[in-house]
């Protein structure tokens, strides 16, 4: 539901992150409160996907990234991973107009050559659909390992410093920076994770550096339009300071 009179309130206030990054947990546990199959609470967690890309477009957010498949998730149960893999297929199918009507654009990183043919293809014939929207900025990552994807940043600039192509006095946080997944939507101004857990479990490690964090113990598929809202209100009250004092940040 479109809370008019919120956004408004959230949107004069200013201070809105650019991009916001959600570890998106929970769905195992609402299933099993339920008793119902793990599966259930993956499908129920479409929507509040649905929810989120719903609200921070409103709110005019640039990006969002949400970990929807870790590289260590492949051990996983068999039957779980399957019918994951069939979610996300079904689930890129069923949203692209919708997407494609609220201009939304679709990014990936992580490995999607390690995905199935079936959902790998479906993501990139969405990604292609989507290519010239203007609007928000949605990032799936999938089979994504934090570690994994600096280790091929580390070893792409090691292959350009040995071609001659770069000096190694020139690598630097932005030079590394460019070598990420990420380099379009940059770093992350707040992380989300739901469920209560306090772990960054393998997600965007050298992105999240300076990034301010809001945990909740909303299971993910409860998680909707107010408890987004909620945790953009928390960030746009706090004070980012990136290692400096709050004198300076205010001079």
């Amino acid at each position: 539901m479109k809370d008019e009179q919120r956004i408004e309130r959230i949107t004069k206030y200013g201070n809105l992150p650019h991009h916001v990054a959600i570890i998106m947990d929970g769905n195992g546990r609402w299933a099993n409160k339920r008793n119902l199959p793990r599966t259930e609470g993956h499908k129920e967690g479409i929507n509040s996907v649905r929810a989120v890309v719903e609200a921070a477009g409103w709110l005019d957010i640039k990006a969002v990234t949400l970990y929807t498949f870790s590289s260590e998730n492949w051990s996983r149960p068999k039957a779980e991973v399957s019918a994951l893999m069939s979610l996300l297929l079904n689930t890129v199918k069923k949203e692209v107009n919708e997407l494609n009507g609220k201009n939304v654009r679709l990014m990936t990183i992580g490995n999607i050559d390690a995905l199935p043919v079936a959902p790998r293809l479906g993501i990139k014939n969405t990604i292609k659909r989507l290519r010239n929207n203007t609007g928000l900025i949605l990032n799936l990552a999938l089979s994504y390992s934090g570690r994994q994807e600096i280790i091929t940043a580390t070893k792409e600039i090691a292959k350009n410093v040995k071609a001659g192509k770069l000096e190694v006095d020139g690598i630097n946080e932005k030079l590394f920076n460019e070598y990420l997944q990420t380099a379009e939507i940059g770093d992350p101004d707040l992380l989300i994770r739901t469920s209560g857990e306090l772990r960054v479990s393998n997600f965007l490690l050298w992105q999240l550096a300076y990034t301010e964090l809001y945990i909740t113990d909303t299971l993910w598929p409860d998680f909707r339009h107010s408890e987004f809202y909620e945790a953009i209100e928390v960030y746009q009250h706090r004070e980012r300071r990136f290692g400096k004092v709050s004198e300076q940040i205010k001079a």
